[in-house]
């Protein structure tokens, strides 16, 4: 059976303090969880009951094992979760954070050379389960190096650019020269998909546009279907070539940012396999990704559908209620 969504790249583990409001330097006290965003966005998918699979590559060592074994107590399929057998290769990355809520959230990345996610091989993709599967989805840091570039290539060369072929622009600085480099990259990859997420400064390095109106249009004029900007504190704006909605943030009391893009990935898929109408597609995404940046992890905190509905329904009463 295919499966509803296989996502490519980044794949980890995210070490976060449980003392906020402090510098890693004075943080005693961490907690492992699950990360990368191709891996997050899997997760979120399998939490509103999607057959979802991940491609990446992870380290031979104890944490390569933890991720394969936590991908699956998730609900993603491991089968394409595969460890490098060279004992001298690179290990699993590690992430650090620090929490200072409400809009802080420092990113160290621990990627010795080559991590093993920027090794996955054209040679070794699963080119069937990337036809087959509903929703194909990849990040722009999986293009940021070779092997991994070609792989996603010929990934996307393989599904010839099918309906919810979407591109994560995920742009994080440290892992290019400049953003130039990225935006050459990035406009390759769009000639390829179907479907692009991104905020406004991840749009001006794809499109060289930071208005989210100039943006989506720009997305479109490359042949995308949909093109979804995230505008920060004024919602997020998501548009196809008839069509145009915006949806007003959903307001939460933040403990940490890092993982709500993920999640609003993951109730993106849910909502576009479950053919539903723009607007409620983009709702429901929305408070996914807020309900996530009211927790402190992000694999383990994506929200069932269940939470999801729940919380657009409370909103909805207040909504009547103060009417």
């Amino acid at each position: 059976m295919a499966h509803d969504l296989v996502t490519i790249g980044r794949t980890g583990v995210d070490l976060y303090p449980l003392e906020h409001g402090v510098g890693l330097e004075d943080v005693r006290t961490f907690q492992k969880f699950l990360g990368g965003s191709a891996t997050n966005v899997a997760v979120a998918a399998a939490r509103h009951g999607r057959r979802a699979a991940l491609i990446t590559r992870v380290g031979n060592d104890p944490f390569g094992h933890y991720v394969q074994l936590e991908a699956e107590r998730l609900g993603v399929d491991p089968v394409h979760v595969t460890a490098i057998t060279d004992p001298d290769g690179p290990p699993t990355p590690v992430t650090f954070c620090e929490v200072f809520p409400p809009d802080h959230f420092p990113l160290y990345f621990y990627r010795y050379g080559a991590a093993p996610d920027l090794l996955i091989d054209p040679g070794e993709l699963p080119l069937d389960d990337i036809r087959d599967t509903a929703v194909f989805w990849a990040t722009v840091t999986g293009l940021s190096a070779e092997p991994s570039r070609s792989a996603h290539f010929a990934a996307w060369q393989a599904r010839g650019r099918r309906g919810r072929t979407v591109l994560d622009l995920d742009y994080r600085p440290m892992f290019w020269a400049g953003p130039e480099e990225a935006g050459e990259q990035v406009r390759r990859a769009l000639e390829h998909v179907t479907v692009a997420v991104g905020n406004r400064e991840e749009c001006e390095v794809a499109v060289g546009e930071s208005d989210p109106q100039r943006a989506a249009d720009a997305l479109l004029e490359r042949g995308l279907e949909l093109a979804v900007v995230k505008q920060g504190p004024k919602g997020v704006l998501a548009a196809t070539r008839h069509e145009r909605v915006e949806v007003a943030p959903f307001p939460v009391e933040v403990v940490n940012g890092l993982g709500a893009g993920d999640a609003f990935g993951g109730a993106l898929v849910h909502g576009l396999l479950s053919g539903w109408e723009l607007r409620r597609v983009i709702e429901f995404a929305n408070v996914a990704g807020a309900i996530v940046a009211s927790r402190l992890e992000c694999s383990t905190a994506m929200p069932t559908t269940a939470e999801v509905e729940a919380a657009l329904a409370a909103r909805a009463g207040t909504s009547e209620r103060t009417a």
